[in-house]
């Protein structure tokens, strides 16, 4: 791997690290300026969950209220300008605790993420 390629790589891997952190410290401002301003977010193939920094401040905003959320990095791959991670995470279900693999998939553009689509796994109680 090149330098240059190398460099690339880490810096995608910071940005996606400190939006992870953000949403565990439940840093909604910090979370957002993870995002392009156009960013949107899907839950995949391709439902629209919200698009642009309100919207995903909006549904982020709700998410962000549990006092149960944490995400668990489980794995993380770099490629080009995307990034997967699958992380496990925590939350409060209607019926009580529990926890949901989750595959995410972050597509960055000029340092900032453009992208982010989901695909959430079956509730673990």
């Amino acid at each position: 791997m090149s330098a240059t390629a190398g460099a690339a790589q880490a810096a995608a891997i910071a940005l996606v690290q400190r939006q992870l952190d953000a949403y565990n410290a439940r840093d909604l401002i910090a979370l957002l300026d993870c995002y392009d301003v156009d960013a949107c977010q899907y839950a995949l193939p391709a439902t629209l969950l919200a698009r642009g920094r309100a919207e995903i401040a909006a549904r982020m905003a709700q998410r962000l209220e549990d006092p149960a959320l944490q995400a668990r990095l489980l794995q993380r791959q770099v490629l080009g300008n995307c990034v997967v991670d699958i992380e496990q995470v925590t939350q409060r279900f209607d019926d009580g605790l529990g926890w949901i693999e989750l595959l995410c998939i972050y597509q960055l553009r000029e340092g900032r993420i453009a992208s982010a689509s989901f695909a959430f796994g079956s509730r673990v109680s």
